[in-house]
């Protein structure tokens, strides 16, 4: 009798991500099972309760998903995970805390492509900015652009020790140089952006961040990129839709354009579900993370 797939759904937090659950269903997996509430220490004993109970066969047919907020902390509980296998008993994991891999992979991507058009040249060695860098998506989306060769800066809105620490850890653990700053003030935020190439928004939902006078000090911008769907949008004059759109109010930036929250989710959402499907698909356990995300973006866009 074949296996039927079993997707285990863990997560630090206190619930499960209704998202994520309703991605893995609609991947085709036959049961979809959540656990919020795991700690690190748990995993290396469930994977091995998910490996040895349904034979080599069945491993095949069973996922670990990590969830959570954390990016560090879900690196930590997939390699965790993956120390935990004895082959031929191996699973598959993949690991997206908060979506925050596959919508920063998605937000990437795009602005490279637009980029391209524009410049003919990748990340390396522009000046990129991420607003909200110290969220789970912003922090995932400068580590990307900075292992893209970017001189990256995160920016926090309240504490540049926040900033600090993290773009430290960020850079212990995954290799890559981020410089870290605070901006309040819309003076700070048009001091960031007056010799930025690309701005990332990543900020909370529902907050203008960057707005009309603002744009107007950027001098050399060329793509902007936003992830917040809840008005006030997070860039003054970036339409929801807008993929490659002018940048209206980057007045002494003409050529600048922007990606708006609507058209990287669409990109986002292809690109879970293409990798809950290529995991579902595999013959051989596949462990996912950003870096495998934004290779399957790049093919996206």
């Amino acid at each position: 009798m074949a296996k039927r797939s079993i997707i285990h759904m863990l997560d630090p937090n206190y619930r499960n991500s209704p998202f994520d659950i309703n991605m893995a269903l609609d991947a085709g997996f036959d049961a979809i099972i959540p656990y919020p509430n795991i700690q690190l220490e748990e995993i290396a004993g469930m994977t091995q309760d998910a490996i040895f109970s349904r034979g080599p066969a069945g491993a095949k047919q069973t996922t670990l998903f990590i969830g959570g907020r954390e990016i560090g902390l879900a690196m930590d509980m997939l390699e965790t995970a993956k120390k935990s296998m004895s082959p031929p008993f191996e699973i598959s994991v993949f690991a997206d805390p908060s979506g925050a891999f596959t919508t920063a992979a998605s937000l990437v991507a795009c602005v490279e492509r637009e980029l391209k058009k524009i410049t003919n040249k990748d990340l390396t060695g522009t000046r990129v900015v991420v607003f909200g860098g110290t969220g789970p998506v912003g922090l995932a989306t400068a580590v990307i652009a900075a292992q893209q060769g970017a001189e990256t800066t995160i920016v926090d809105h309240f504490s540049i020790d926040t900033a600090l620490e993290l773009a430290t850890e960020a850079g212990q653990r995954f290799d890559v140089s981020l410089i870290a700053t605070a901006a309040a003030s819309d003076a700070d935020k048009a001091r960031l952006l007056s010799n930025a190439d690309v701005v990332f928004c990543t900020a909370k939902a529902g907050i203008e961040v960057l707005n009309k006078s603002v744009l107007a000090d950027a001098k050399q911008l060329k793509v902007v990129g936003d992830v917040n769907a809840v008005a006030p949008l997070g860039i003054a004059g970036l339409g929801i839709m807008d993929f490659g759109e002018p940048l209206v109010h980057a007045i002494n930036s003409p050529e600048a354009v922007g990606i708006g929250a609507l058209a990287v989710g669409n990109i986002k959402y292809q690109l879970q579900h293409a990798m809950l499907k290529e995991i579902l698909l595999s013959d051989k356990p596949v462990f996912l993370d950003f870096r495998a995300a934004f290779d399957g973006a790049r093919k996206l866009v």
